[in-house]
């Protein structure tokens, strides 16, 4: 998969090598390769989440009714 393709291009190609798995008609060898590819598509959408989640602000109103802009911080639960 090329370094340049988008998150939903990746997301799809993830979706196309599930399903090949699920068929269940790959040998062996194909299979691990495909589980392979997938894990390493999947890390590459993992951190274009993350990275994009860095970037996310929230527009907030300030105290004289302005909106002022605020670095996104997740509430971990």
């Amino acid at each position: 998969m090329q370094e340049t393709a988008s998150f939903e291009e990746k997301m799809k190609k993830l979706e196309e090598i599930a399903a090949e798995l699920e068929k269940g008609e790959l040998d062996l060898d194909a299979s691990v390769s495909k589980f392979e590819e997938g894990m390493k598509i999947s890390k590459e959408c993992n951190e274009m989440l993350e990275k994009a989640e860095k970037k996310i602000t929230m527009l907030i109103k300030g105290e004289d009714g302005e909106l002022v802009e605020e670095n996104f911080v997740q509430n971990e639960e």
